[in-house]
């Protein structure tokens, strides 16, 4: 069990580097699905078209959607996003870089999957088999005598060596070797093109804008950490919580007990001090939980505590001059110095 915990802690560290490894395991993966992937042109005018760009366009997006997923930070996003304003201003600088960090790991899979489909020419084959120019690679002398709807026909059956029967006017492999041809230039175009973009993005883009790129990038971080810390301080609480509520139980069940054991009233004082010794002890041993859960030791408190943690967060400033209240801060407004009353007792 240590052992897990250790792991699960190294990765909430190394989160970036975890979610970086996700996204280049959710890589390899969608080209290994496409590999393995039955690719079945249907071989029929009007279906080639609408089946391939199924298959260029639906996995990718698939893909997209489990890489935003799977980042522990769409929900701080739509968290920021969707919070009342309340006390603290809300940054769309921050929330736009939050969402490209996320959008930026989440577009490599569906990259991948894009450009090894483009690099194998079977979806481009199939898509556009039937935009061959017969008149250049085949027999041009046959196709005025042919109605459009058969040359359709005929052509849409390249990407199929088994019901391709039109080695009469256009040969299979000629088609097959041209639009594979095509397909493959834009696969390496699309690469080259993705590559350039995520260079630009990565290095020329903080060069022009640094301040913005390091104000955004550092309030990031902040709102990712302030809410780990939350959630880390809210379940210490709720643990504390728990563990006087159960041991207050648990003592009240042994006063019960040992009342209703007793007989007379001497055995009943003497089961009632020893009670009361039972119940102030362990109350020794809680102490630390009771200062864990720092005055607050009610469900309706806390549930206000929450609600006013979403409604209205404490503003982004520190210091003596902003002190914290029960449910915000003060404004800005400086307590009142203390005046300090001494009282003297004289004896009479």
């Amino acid at each position: 069990m240590d052992k897990f915990r250790m792991i699960f802690q190294f990765l909430q560290s190394n989160q970036e580097s975890f979610m970086n490894g996700i996204c280049g395991i959710m890589a390899l993966a969608s080209a290994q699905m496409y590999s393995a992937f039955d690719f079945n042109c249907p071989c029929l005018p009007g279906y080639n078209v609408v089946y391939s760009l199924g298959i260029l366009l639906t996995p990718p997006l698939v893909l997209f959607l489990l890489g935003l997923v799977m980042n522990n930070n769409i929900s701080m996003l739509a968290e920021e996003w969707k919070r009342p304003a309340g006390r603290r201003a809300k940054d769309p600088a921050v929330l736009r870089y939050m969402f490209c960090s996320m959008a930026q790991r989440a577009l490599i899979a569906p990259v991948v999957w894009v450009a090894v489909t483009l690099l194998d020419g079977k979806c481009f084959l199939c898509a556009f088999c039937t935009a061959v120019p017969v008149a250049t690679l085949g027999n041009g002398s046959l196709v005025p005598g042919l109605p459009a709807p058969e040359l359709a026909r005929l052509l849409a059956r390249v990407p199929c060596p088994e019901i391709y029967d039109g080695n009469w006017l256009l040969a299979r492999e000629v088609a097959v070797r041209y639009l594979r041809c095509i397909s493959q230039a834009l696969g390496w175009s699309f690469v080259l093109l993705t590559t350039l973009l995520a260079f630009v993005v990565r290095s020329v883009r903080p060069c022009f804008t640094q301040v913005a790129f390091l104000k955004s990038k550092y309030w990031s971080h902040y709102i990712d950490i302030e809410r780990k810390l939350f959630d880390e301080t809210c379940t210490e609480h709720a643990k504390a919580f728990a563990k006087v509520c159960i041991q207050q139980f648990f003592e009240a069940m042994n006063h019960d007990l040992e009342l209703g054991h007793t007989h007379g009233v001497l055995a009943t004082a003497t089961a009632t001090a020893t009670a009361t010794e039972a119940v102030q002890s362990p109350s020794d041993r809680t102490e630390e939980e009771r200062e864990k859960l720092r005055g607050i030791t009610d469900q309706g408190t806390m549930n206000r505590l929450l609600t006013s943690w979403h409604k209205c967060k404490p503003p982004l400033r520190l210091g003596q001059e902003a002190p914290l209240m029960s449910n915000g801060w003060a404004g800005g407004k400086p307590w009142p110095p203390r005046k300090e009353v001494a009282t003297y007792f004289s004896k009479v």
